[in-house]
């Protein structure tokens, strides 16, 4: 072992082999800099070592920066990656990389500043880091174009996307390509580059040949700012490989490193780089160890065949999980079973799965109309209709009947998980999987913990949101959860703007026009006007004092249900989305402005912005401080992956932070003295009031 414990130094003859050990993807972490940087010294002074191969331990050659240490004084230590390749660039016997799994962003720009490269067929490559809304800080937008034909090398670090090594065949990226032994294969070509007396070539000498190259990159540059036009980085990306083109080699590394640390401090690349991180410290749960023991989950029920239900059974069917499918009535079985069957066949027409893949997925379900064929599966996920009475008779039906440690899981959007449990003679094996419509395509998975669900259970569920690609985020019981909660206060403020003079159209544009994928009058038609309007006549009951406008109301008394009759906020056209503006809903609004006395007045896009986001914030910020979300960064994922909150913008606890809570603050009060403002909504969480007096953030 070299000092650092990061690298391992082994001599194979005259051929010294430095192995990078920093799992799991051999991050470029400062050890693992040190290791390098320390073991190639110690290769160019021993007179026995004719060539150097450096490869990687376990399952990558390199995955690129150690993310741990994003923001740390050690990613920026010396050896930096730069400075690391400069040395690699120098060494005075050759360098040969032997490249297999993985080798990406600085992994792959550590190789390019290698003298040969020998890899696996197989590996990945790849330069992702306009995934974080950066572009390659060391070297990799200079050296790839040199090496691949400008084309490719530009689409590669422009979408970030992998490629296969043995798609390099004929280029000078790889010197050779081989099946397997990859380490053997480059051992043994180190020894020829010596023999052979091949030299020391390097990337940087060479020149990027491409006809037209001038036209090329303009139409480049053009199409990454019409496809990215939220994003700076595609175009920056773009601009660095220009320089590899116009200017000589350090120059064009001097372009590349000021468009790195520019895009590094963009809002952009902030926002994209904490939802990285986002998703990563969602599945850790502070009481739960990673250690926690996972039940084997090889076989689920799901109870109710309509659309959540069908869409529910495709998550687990389309990992191979077979699921038993039970609905009381045999038309409606028959009926889910039919959707689900059209689903995968669209998928098949769309060239996404084979006919074959179409059966070999329809042949997991076992169709039931009986709960005692449900018994022995490992969970049941219970998607029956949002009321209390309706979920009472169904889980002390599955308390009869599932067999011992199996999970009783609720897909209940809004009601209490504790209450539910309280049905069973199991609690502790209940817990809430709020899938997101359609449960089949939204990643989002809130995984909402009981008080006395227990924790192998709540890891479970977290290890089989993975299994069934979602992203799982832990919640606490509370009405609404995390996402509905705070999704109820966003939707009341819309409603109240309508009352002082807004129309349906201008606040679905403005919050469009920030960047949410949908306002709130179109995404209440696509998710149906009445379910809303359920909720609010149980919310009336439970706490009378909460006010709503009262026009969602009269739009259902119309019968305005949505896009699935044809008409509410919006009217459609029979097979058609687009929502048309509806003069009967702007009578409806106008009348009861009438009716309670309102004088309409011109409320600005930014206004409708800020009192829809704000409104979000501040009962995300009382969801933290009850303990419901475990982090502000659990809460911008739910809304990036459940709710079409801009990407570029990194969630509304993200956003509030990079507005400024100060201001954020500042804005409230403005709302609370709005004559038709309600004060007691616009009051600050303590939360947001802590944080301001204490200079701090959310995030």
């Amino acid at each position: 072992m070299s000092d650092s414990q990061a690298t391992q130094y082994q001599s194979h003859g005259d051929v010294a082999v430095i192995t990078m050990n920093n799992p799991p993807v051999n991050g470029l972490g400062y050890d693992l800099r040190v290791g390098i940087s320390n073991d190639l010294r110690r290769a160019m002074a021993d007179p026995a070592v004719k060539a150097v191969v450096i490869t990687g331990a376990g399952k990558a050659f390199s995955g690129g920066a150690d993310i741990r240490e994003f923001g740390s004084p050690k990613a920026l230590g010396e050896p930096n990656l730069l400075s690391l390749i400069l040395q690699l660039e120098q060494a005075t016997k050759p360098v040969v990389a032997a490249i297999h799994s993985v080798v990406m962003g600085g992994g792959l720009e550590l190789a390019l500043g290698c003298h040969f490269r020998v890899a696996q067929k197989g590996t990945q490559v790849a330069l992702p880091e306009v995934k974080l809304g950066l572009l390659p800080g060391a070297g990799g937008t200079q050296r790839l174009p040199r090496v691949v034909p400008l084309e490719l090398a530009t689409n590669m670090i422009v979408s970030g996307t992998a490629i296969k090594a043995e798609k390099f065949a004929g280029t000078r990226l790889f010197d050779q390509i081989v099946d397997d032994q990859v380490l053997e294969a480059a051992i043994a070509f180190a020894r020829k580059a010596v023999a052979e007396n091949m030299g020391l070539p390097k990337v940087r000498d060479l020149k990027v040949k491409y006809p037209n190259a001038q036209g090329f990159l303009q139409f480049a540059r053009n199409t990454a700012a019409a496809v990215a036009r939220n994003f700076p980085a595609p175009v920056k990306c773009v601009e660095a490989v220009r320089a590899a083109v116009d200017l000589p080699f350090d120059q064009g590394m001097a372009v590349e490193r000021a468009a790195f640390i520019e895009l590094m401090a963009t809002p952009e690349s902030r926002a994209l780089r904490h939802a990285f991180f986002a998703e990563r410290a969602a599945s850790k749960i502070p009481d739960v160890p990673e250690s926690t023991p996972i039940r084997p989950i090889k076989s689920a029920a799901v109870i109710g065949a309509g659309t959540m239900g069908g869409g529910i059974t495709m998550n687990f069917i389309n990992v191979g999980i077979p699921v038993t499918l039970l609905e009381i009535k045999q038309e409606a079985l028959d009926k889910g079973i039919a959707i689900i069957r059209k689903n995968y066949e669209n998928s098949a027409k769309k060239g996404k799965m084979s006919a074959e893949e179409v059966e070999k997925r329809m042949a997991l379900i076992t169709p039931t109309t009986t709960y005692d064929s449900i018994g022995q599966a490992d969970i049941v996920v219970e998607a029956v209709f949002e009321d209390m009475p309706v979920k009472e008779q169904v889980f002390k039906q599955l308390d009869k009947v599932m067999k011992p440690g199996a999970i009783l899981a609720t897909n209940t959007s809004t009601l209490d998980v504790d209450k539910i449990a309280a049905f069973t003679a199991r609690p502790q094996e209940v817990i809430g999987t709020h899938f997101f419509s359609p449960a089949n395509v939204m990643r989002l998975l809130e995984i909402v913990r009981g008080a006395k669900t227990a924790k192998d259970v709540l890891a479970t569920t977290m290890a089989l949101s993975k299994t069934i690609k979602k992203t799982g985020v832990v919640s606490g019981v509370c009405d609404g959860f995390i996402g509905n909660r705070m999704i109820e206060q966003y939707s009341r403020q819309a409603g109240f703007m309508l009352d002082e003079g807004a129309s349906p159209a201008q606040v679905d544009r403005a919050i469009e026009r920030f960047g949410f994928a949908m306002g709130p009058f179109r995404m209440a038609d696509l998710a149906g006007n009445d379910v809303g309007w359920y909720i609010r006549k149980r919310r009336a009951l439970e706490r009378p004092n909460m006010i709503y406008s009262r026009t969602a109301d009269k739009l259902c008394e119309m019968g305005r249900f949505g896009q699935k009759t044809g008409k509410g906020w919006y009217q459609y056209q029979p097979g058609k989305r687009d929502a048309i503006p509806d003069p009967q809903v702007d009578a409806m609004i106008t009348a009861y402005r009438e009716e309670i006395g309102l004088k309409p007045r011109k409320i600005s896009d930014d206004e409708i912005v800020q009192r829809l986001v704000f409104a979000l914030v501040n009962e995300g910020a009382k969801i933290l401080e009850e303990g419901i979300a475990l982090r502000a960064s659990d809460i911008d994922l739910i809304y990036l992956s459940g709710y079409g909150f801009p990407l570029h913008r990194g969630g509304p606890m993200l956003y509030a932070d990079q507005f400024g809570l100060f201001n954020m603050v500042g804005r409230m009060k403005d709302f609370a003295a709005n004559p038709h403002g309600d004060p007691s909504f616009w009051t600050p969480a303590e939360l947001i009031l802590k944080r301001v007096a204490e200079g701090s953030s959310l995030t």
